[in-house]
């Protein structure tokens, strides 16, 4: 089981970091490539945690990076007990895609900021002077799927003509890995918290 999990980790990290790395130097931020109106590449850097929330600047950067690693260790720890324990292979295999998600976001917060140069106005450069420090660096987000575009009816109260667009988010190949561990575990393996 232990082999299986890591090809798993190692597949999503592998491929979210070529995905990264391709559209970090081939796109401008803002750039987009549209497969279909509701299936577009949109470039975009998140300096923070999910949704673009933000932390308190520098010093709370290094806060969120430090408290990502910690994260990272605790759930290795678990995954490992998970596997001695013999769990279900669905509950290990979700705690992997958890776990490969929060390392490939976490490998963009670490090492971009010294590897890339800027993005804005420019395609990212290799090696030639970074845009930031240690544990400074952006998360690299491209995935955006603007499923129904619209306007509230005009009778709903507060909301009523106001534009709206669902699904919103732009996210990565680390950040889906996350999402679909979770929701498998809540869907398919609730008999695990008990």
């Amino acid at each position: 089981m232990l082999k299986k999990s890591l090809l798993l980790i190692a597949f999503v990290l592998i491929l979210d970091q070529l995905l990264k790395v391709l559209i970090k130097t081939n796109m401008m931020i803002g750039q987009e490539i549209h497969f279909f109106d509701w299936f577009i590449i949109h470039f975009t850097e998140n300096k923070g945690m999910a949704f673009g929330l933000e932390f308190g600047g520098k010093l709370g950067k290094y806060l969120l990076s430090i408290f990502r690693i910690l994260a990272i260790v605790v759930i290795s720890v678990f995954w490992l007990k998970l596997i001695n324990n013999q769990v279900k292979k669905g509950i290990i295999y979700s705690i992997s895609l958890i776990l490969a998600g929060a390392i490939g976001n976490m490998i963009d917060s670490a090492f971009y900021g010294m590897i890339f140069s800027e993005s804005y106005g420019q395609i990212a450069t290799v090696f030639e002077g970074g845009y930031s420090s240690f544990l400074q660096g952006k998360v690299v987000d491209m995935f955006y799927f603007p499923l129904i575009n619209g306007y509230f009816p005009k009778w709903l109260p507060f909301v009523g003509g106001n534009h709206f667009i669902f699904f919103r988010p732009i996210f990565n190949i680390a950040d889906a890995a996350i999402s679909t561990g979770v929701i498998n575990i809540l869907i398919f393996h609730r008999s695990f918290f008990k």
